[in-house]
């Protein structure tokens, strides 16, 4: 005759229903849908830039990678509020775009790189800034083109 397993003092954490887990993803499915439909209302090269989107105290965030970008997503502010507005039946009162950042050793970091002049470019701003008479401006000239000959190192 086989012993009966006794049964375990405790519940695993596997036997709980999640709740909390399936509230978040509720929310990621909810800002997937709304980013689906604010795309569709935009032009084809903005929409690819629209990257993520959150409701946050009735204002609306869209997030995207440069702020070139979140600037043409600003000329679209009432259409995509209007869209929002229709999707989550609620009124949103603002919208506000967001840069994608990333942490670098404990600093906010932005995605993009820097667009950097050539070390031509640089020598030739620093050698035309000593033929300048104003002080303040060949000092600050010259800041430039030592810290712009620093980031491209």
């Amino acid at each position: 005759m086989g012993m009966k397993p006794t049964p375990l003092p405790f519940k695993t954490s596997l036997s709980y229903s999640n709740k909390t887990m399936a509230f978040y993803y509720q929310q990621i499915d909810n800002q997937r849908q709304l980013l689906k439909a604010i795309k569709i209302l935009l032009p084809k090269a903005l929409s690819d830039q629209a990257k993520h989107c959150v409701i946050k105290n009735n204002k609306l965030l869209i997030y995207t990678e440069s702020a070139s970008w979140a600037s043409q997503l600003r000329f679209y502010e009432q259409i995509i509020l209007k869209a929002v507005n229709e999707v989550t039946k609620t009124r949103m009162l603002t919208m506000q775009t967001k840069l994608i950042t990333t942490h670098v050793n404990n600093r906010m970091m932005s995605i993009r790189k820097p667009n950097l002049p050539s070390n031509e470019k640089i020598k030739s701003l620093e050698a035309d800034s000593m033929g300048i008479d104003d002080i303040k401006l060949r000092n600050s000239l010259q800041r430039l083109s030592k810290t712009l000959q620093r980031l491209s190192n």
